[in-house]
């Protein structure tokens, strides 16, 4: 009898890897365990997913803000409408020179600087200095919305 003939009786011989058995076994030195570390170690078990963010940031937000509804402006300077050189500004004018944007419906004037002439501009909103920069100026200052003019 050859010790090469005898028949393999162990059940684990065929189905499982001897991990850590020397180089020549494929699952040599680190037994499969990469280099160091924690996962390198017995009785290493990974934290939970997302373990450094706080617990109020696991919770989904509820409740109600109003920040959804406020009313937003498209901010325009006075001094971008003076440079146009027009006598009447309206939204669409003021697309057509790349003064506003098109997701902006609505557009407020702000001031700052005095007219040397006269001006009409309609506009969803005017600052007081704007509104009294163009009055002085002989022009006039406009409101379309409704919504504005309770404001």
């Amino acid at each position: 009898m050859k010790l090469n003939k005898l028949p393999k009786i162990l059940a684990w011989s065929k189905s499982t890897k001897r991990r850590g058995k020397g180089v020549g076994s494929g699952q040599g030195k680190t037994a499969g365990r990469g280099h160091k570390g924690g996962k390198a170690r017995a009785g290493y078990s990974p934290a939970p997913c997302c373990c450094g963010v706080p617990f109020y940031r696991h919770l989904p937000v509820r409740g109600f803000s109003n920040a959804k509804f406020r009313t937003r402006y498209f901010a325009v300077n006075l001094r971008d409408l003076v440079d146009a050189k027009l006598d009447t500004i309206d939204k669409d004018c003021m697309q057509k020179l790349g003064i506003t944007r098109n997701n902006f419906s609505l557009v407020k004037i702000l001031g700052g600087i005095d007219l040397d002439r006269p001006i009409t501009i309609t506009a969803d909103k005017f600052s007081a200095s704007a509104a009294a920069a163009i009055e002085r100026a002989g022009g006039r200052a406009i409101l379309t919305s409704v919504q504005s003019q309770k404001e």
